[in-house]
């Protein structure tokens, strides 16, 4: 059974985006932010993935700073390398030269082996209109879930 135990959640992303694949990458953390992030003081909300090379960095992350720490400190929005196959970077090139595809960090958790590590999703952003219709979905099967706890309540 894999335990993971999520450190930090973008939920922004599958509202803003529609998510085609994910992958899981590792990353390349300095000094105390794997401290701050164990503590879950990280922000996805802005977060985005880029392409440089052969090399896929991870920007717009903010990892505040530990507060035991004090010259091992980093800078909270510091480009994070992320360890991925050459293979499934390869992949990822493919899909974001296509147009409208991009790389969005979806979440941050430890593995069973305590290892942080980056589920990174390949997303096509959504317009305005598919926004309002995932909305209106989500807000049709509430009230439908609600009808069907009165129905077996037996009001």
């Amino acid at each position: 059974m894999n335990e993971m135990k999520v450190l930090a959640n973008n939920r922004k992303a599958r509202h803003d985006y529609f998510i085609e694949e994910t992958y899981e990458a590792g990353m390349v953390l300095k000094g105390t932010e794997v401290k701050s992030i164990r503590m879950g003081r990280i922000n996805l909300k802005e977060g985005y993935a880029e392409i440089h090379g052969n090399e896929i960095f991870l920007l717009g992350v903010h990892v505040s700073p530990y507060e035991k720490g004090n010259i091992f400190n980093t800078d909270p929005l510091r480009p994070k390398k992320l360890l991925l196959n050459k293979r499934e970077i390869r992949k990822l090139i493919g899909y974001t030269t296509q147009k409208g595809y991009t790389l969005v960090p979806l979440r941050i958790y430890l593995n069973e082996k305590g290892l942080v590590k980056l589920e990174l999703g390949v997303g096509k952003g959504k317009k305005l209109y598919d926004k309002r219709q995932t909305i209106a979905k989500k807000d049709a099967e509430r009230r439908m879930q609600k009808e069907m706890r009165k129905s077996q309540r037996g009001e």
